[in-house]
């Protein structure tokens, strides 16, 4: 048994806690129902992908140096069991919140999930016909036998196996079938109105449908059992770097593959017989601690399409409208505005218009020569990409580096870059071996005789969806120094050659991580000198140890210290001689925080900084990332009042980081606070 590093959190556990606050929001009985519900499909999907990437990655190390000793001294063994009890409590507490309250709570709003014992005839009749009409002409049963032998299930495929019994037309007895229910059925079906009594929205499961007629698939055997379950596998793209000619092939290839990796998890029917489940882990090659039996839908993901089917505005979040900068709201010209001054965009309380207007003008306006941007999520559906299109096809010089390792949109990505060459566009890769994860749109266009250039730096991907749903900052400059640093930058990615040295941008892996060292041990000398020493961070995870080591010395210094750390915190804070001048918070709320914003004290100068990079070993070391100082008095006044003071006086959705890597949840005293509600408050009143 190794014994664990006193000063650091796991970080699988960490995400677990971070889950536990989101589920928080589902149990929150002030939030609207169906939003409610949408924050428990969110932590299935989480979990999804939790043991898709991490769990996948502890159980490969587990099996290939398993005396291998993590960051927070366990070996990948010990923090597997750890990870195996907290993630079947918190996954029992989610189907108990959903069978015992949020189910019965929206049938009391006249919503109802139809259980196959509540059918009356005339919804026996519906499912009948849904069947036979939509089901059967595309189901393939799979009887197990030598000829058939299991089947490659498709990663979180829902599939059942079947029990039967009895000898087919062949004499054959298996015993056992599987029945993979296909992709491209909804697994929750809306009942017609007549149905419903005409006031309620009534649904069933495509499951309930399945096990209901399931019989008709194997005609003349018995039926003795039909148990749905479904399969996680390893995910993660394996890309080797000497193997590697055309990155964009390789990519293809392992694409290909990863809906059959290796099996990391069962979820399995909690009616499912012992022998039934042993026969599947056998299968699998899974263990006891990888079996989830669950009383209800095996994938909760599949919920959150009820949300947009039900037309309830009163168990919803009210819509708002996004606000714009002054002066684009007065109509000034996207350019002109620019070369008037700095603008700041926080998102989603203000547009993203203006981002998809920059690169829709520069598209077609005939003064642009060229534009150069970085994409790492941008969806399948993108009016960005489209404009970046057609800026090629009308003869422009268009620069995009796509990143085809932005993990679960490498397919997207591709085919982008796919359309991007076929319009004419340069499209680069990146450098291999480090994710290009910064988020830079440049803009060139000839003014009076010569070449002035445009700038949009985001913490936040160019995504028109995701920016109404999470919180970022995005800066549009025509800032002559800052506009030289992202085209040196491009010209680093797309080119060969040294980094050369920078006006304003800190990037990594080069200068980030020395900037940000350097600017502690700064504040521990203020400290150290009796001088106020502050520092204020805002991001989504903190894990890089060289990172947490000076904040626990600027701690010991007497600087103080407030995180606003969303997501993973390897960090302790609250220990006495070590951390006790630390504070970490989480805020998990309607909007999902994304923001990354650096705030140093530096003797009253205030140096404040937004970025795209957390503080991970990942984003510090293996990525291309940028971090831009706010240089603008007013705008530096306005990120930190709305990105940070605003958040470190919410005493609604704050949770409070104990030394044990526990939360507790903030209780207001008076007032309720709740940042995110400020927000919206101030942007759209």
């Amino acid at each position: 048994m190794t014994t664990p590093n006193d000063n650091l959190l796991n970080r699988e556990l960490g995400l677990i806690e971070f889950n536990r606050r989101v589920m928080a929001q589902a149990e929150e009985e002030r939030l609207p129902l169906l939003e409610r519900l949408k924050f428990l499909c969110i932590v299935s999907s989480n979990l999804d992908e939790f043991y898709e990437v991490r769990v996948a990655w502890l159980k490969e190390a587990a099996q290939l140096t398993p005396n291998r000793i993590l960051a927070d001294g366990r070996t990948p063994g010990e923090v597997l069991a750890h990870l195996s009890d907290a993630a079947h409590d918190l996954v029992r507490e989610q189907y108990r919140l959903l069978r015992e309250e949020i189910f019965p709570t929206l049938r009391q709003q006249n919503i109802v999930f139809l259980r196959r014992n509540e059918w009356d005839h005339a919804h026996r009749e519906w499912v009948r016909d849904y069947f036979f009409r939509e089901l059967m002409p595309i189901l393939t049963p799979i009887g197990l036998d030598p000829s058939h032998p299991f089947p490659r299930l498709l990663n979180k495929s829902l599939n059942f196996i079947v029990e039967l019994e009895g000898t087919d037309a062949f004499g054959r007895e298996s015993g056992l079938a599987i029945v993979q229910a296909p992709r491209i059925l909804p697994r929750v079906i809306k009942l017609p109105a007549e149905l419903s009594g005409g006031t309620a929205e009534t649904f069933v499961f495509l499951s309930s449908i399945l096990h209901s007629h399931v019989h008709e698939l194997f005609p003349g055997m018995t039926v003795k059992g039909c148990y749905q379950f479904r399969v996680t596998r390893d995910s993660e793209l394996n890309v080797e770097d000497e193997d590697v000619k055309n990155l964009r092939t390789a990519l293809q290839g392992e694409l290909r593959q990863r809906q059959f990796g290796d099996a990391v998890r069962l979820e399995i029917a909690d009616t499912c017989p012992q022998h039934v489940e042993d026969f599947l882990t056998g299968t699998l090659n899974l263990s006891k601690q990888d079996v989830f039996r669950v009383d209800g839908p095996v994938n909760l993901v599949r919920l959150m399409q009820v949300p947009d089917k039900v037309e309830r505005p009163d168990l919803k979040f009210a819509p708002f409208l996004p606000t714009l900068p002054r002066p684009l709201a007065n109509k000034v010209p996207l350019f002109d505005a620019m070369r008037q001054e700095d603008m700041l965009l926080h998102h989603p309380f203000q547009s993203f218009q203006p981002v998809i207007d920059l690169l829709n003008e520069a598209a077609t306006d005939p003064d642009v020569v060229a534009i150069k941007m970085t994409v790492y999520r941008t969806g399948t559906d993108s009016v960005l990409m489209e404009s970046l299109i057609a800026a090629a096809r009308a003869g422009k010089e268009v620069t995009v580096v796509v990143e085809l390792m932005a993990r679960f949109d490498e397919e997207a990505n591709i085919s982008w870059a796919n359309r991007l060459e076929d319009a004419g566009a340069h499209v680069v890769f990146g450098v291999f071996g480090y994710k290009v994860h910064a988020k830079m749109l440049l803009v060139v266009r000839r003014e009076q005789g010569r070449l002035k250039r445009y700038v949009h730096l985001g913490t936040g991907n160019y995504h028109p969806r995701t920016a109404r749903l999470y919180t970022d900052f995005g800066l549009l400059t025509a800032n002559e120094e800052i506009a030289s640093d992202v085209n040196d930058l491009f010209v680093q990615i797309t080119g060969l050659g040294h980094a050369g040295e920078l006006k304003h941008l800190y990037q990594s892996p080069f200068t980030l991580n020395n900037m940000l060292m350097s600017a502690i041990d700064r504040e521990i000398q203020h400290a150290q000198e009796g001088r106020p020493a502050h520092i204020i961070a805002k991001m989504n995870a903190l894990l890089e140890p060289q990172v947490i080591s000076a904040l626990y010395r600027a701690s010991q210094a007497g600087v103080k210290i407030q995180l606003i750390i969303r997501g993973v915190c390897a960090l302790r804070p609250g220990v006495e001689g070590l951390s006790e001048n630390i504070t970490v918070r989480s805020i998990v709320g309607r909007f999902l925080e994304h923001t990354r914003v650096f705030y140093f004290f530096n003797d009253k100068a205030e140096d404040l900084f937004i970025a795209s990079a957390d503080w991970m070993g990942r984003n510090l070391f293996r990525r291309i990332e940028t971090c831009v100082p706010i240089l603008d008095a007013k705008l530096k006044r306005k990120v930190i009042k709305e990105g940070l003071k605003i958040y470190l006086e919410d005493n609604a959705n704050t949770w409070e980081m104990q030394s044990d890597g526990s939360y507790r949840r903030r209780v207001a005293r008076g007032r309720g606070r709740c940042a995110q509600e400020i927000l919206l408050q101030e942007y759209t009143s």
